[in-house]
């Protein structure tokens, strides 16, 4: 079987890899972003914009779960395709038991610091007077479920380089229609609030873990013995590198949302929009946003074992097919959802309630201005994950840095002082740190891409022990 895997990843026609796992990769992490768009909708209908601004408030919580789970489980991924190419099943299985247990520990330690500093938290992301009572309580019932949405996350990514990527489309659809079920239940029938949207969310994650766990039983390229799970530093030092990009590029979001929260807050309270109305709104906008980065993100995160097995055989011309492919797709969802963004943002904004027309009116602002360069966007993005799957850590972390740390947080933080423009001055960092972003990627990509044309191999040659390029 694993042999069958191998020659498929190797022979099989671009375009067909392609629609096998980047379809299932994309579903799967668009419906683990509607956990969080449907919460929205239903308790801005429910409960009200306040209700919305609490769970803005606590959602960088579990953005810090993500970049944990996808630090171990994206990195843990990369390294079992690159090591598939080379023929290295004894590093393979060990990799999986050794990422499993980084989870377990992770998860502890992470649900005990959120319980122990609540407060801080909360008021570190944007707490006000008027959301304070239902972030308080959407966030204790999900810390509850933060161990199953990083065992989730993690071992998706793991699964889809194993061969299978719509069993991990099927763990997270499956958690999503139970959240999609419950949610409104929750709120309008059992009238809890807040509280039944955070109990829907948690029940769906939990029984996306439980398959998750379910396929460990049944995985293709390799098989986990009791060997597997002996912690091997060796193993986790290969791994976390591999997977660092992901993680700083999800906690940078983190650090960007806080900043931007509470600077919405100190300008927006000295607008006529208030300080509620700009840092909900923006909440919104992020996690649209995070919908179109479900599509860019599938499909580069599909294409990783592609990408990582054919370049760890050495066959650098499919390697290059791939990410022309992979460009194309990437612009085509850029430039549709800019023309979303700029033509229907009230349609989109309404899906989350009718509030005031202030709140209209700042919305309308945030889409078209925010996410005016989003197809810049799209491709810097995928460029990162594509240097992460050929093993080009420091590259594919640089990347992601400069657009969601290096350049965001100075920018929201400087732009509103700039000819005062006052709260309106943070949505233009969303298109200068895309332009910069975007020029870096291409800077990069030539310097790669002549790496891979020195290095051509002919396509039937599959190297045994191919030298992987340095960064």
């Amino acid at each position: 079987m694993n042999e069958q895997t191998n020659r498929y990843l190797a022979e099989a026609p671009i375009e067909k890899l392609m629609l096998k796992f980047s379809i299932p990769s994309i579903l799967a992490l668009l419906v683990s972003s509607l956990y969080n768009i449907v919460d929205q909708i239903f308790i801005g209908r429910g409960v009200g914009y306040l209700g919305n601004g609490a769970t803005n408030v606590v959602f960088p919580i579990t953005v810090i779960a993500l970049a944990v789970a996808l630090m171990v489980g994206d990195g843990c991924a990369a390294f079992l395709s690159l090591c598939q190419g080379m023929k290295d099943q004894e590093s393979s299985h060990k990799s999986v038991g050794n990422a499993i247990l980084i989870f377990i520990l992770a998860s502890i330690l992470l649900v005990a610091a959120f319980v122990l500093g609540r407060e801080g938290i909360l008021a570190a992301f944007g707490a006000t007077e008027g959301n304070i009572a239902y972030a308080r309580a959407y966030f204790d019932i999900i810390v509850i479920g933060l161990p199953f949405y990083i065992f989730t996350n993690g071992i998706n990514s793991i699964i889809r380089a194993d061969g299978s990527p719509k069993y991990s489309m099927l763990s997270t659809l499956t958690g999503c229609i139970i959240n999609v079920i419950l949610d409104p239940v929750a709120i309008f029938i059992l009238h809890w609030g807040v509280e039944g949207a955070a109990l829907a969310t948690i029940a769906g994650q939990i029984v996306s873990a439980i398959l998750g766990m379910i396929y460990l039983f049944r995985t293709k390229t390799f098989r986990l013995q009791k060997e597997s799970f002996r912690p091997n530093g060796r193993i986790i030092r290969k791994i976390l590198p591999l997977g660092v990009s992901s993680f700083l590029t999800q906690l940078s979001i983190v650090i960007i949302m806080g900043v931007m929260n509470t600077t919405l807050i100190k300008y927006g309270a000295r607008s006529e929009y208030g300080a509620d109305i700009p840092m909900t709104v923006m909440g919104i906008v992020m996690k649209v946003f995070q919908i179109v980065i479900a599509f860019v993100v599938g499909i580069a995160a599909g294409c990783q074992p592609i990408v990582g097995y054919n370049f760890g055989a050495g066959i650098y011309n499919r390697v290059k097919e791939l990410y022309k492919k992979m460009m194309i797709c990437e612009v085509v969802i850029g430039l549709i959802s800019t023309i979303a963004f700029e033509f229907f943002p009230v349609p989109i904004i309404s899906l989350f309630g009718s509030e005031s027309e202030l709140y209209i009116q700042f919305a309308i602002y945030s889409f078209r201005i925010f996410l005016a360069t989003m197809t810049l966007c799209c491709v810097q993005k995928a460029t990162s994950i594509f240097l992460q799957s050929l093993g080009k850590p420091v590259m594919s972390l640089t990347l992601s840095l400069l657009r969601d740390f290096i350049l965001s947080v100075p920018l929201v933080l400087f732009l509103p002082e700039f000819r005062q423009l006052g709260v309106m001055g943070p949505l233009y960092s969303g298109p200068i740190a895309d332009v910069v972003s975007f020029t870096a990627a291409m800077i990069m990509m030539v310097y790669v891409w002549k790496q891979l044309s020195v290095n051509r191999f002919v396509e039937t040659a599959i190297q045994n022990e191919p030298v992987l390029m340095k960064n």
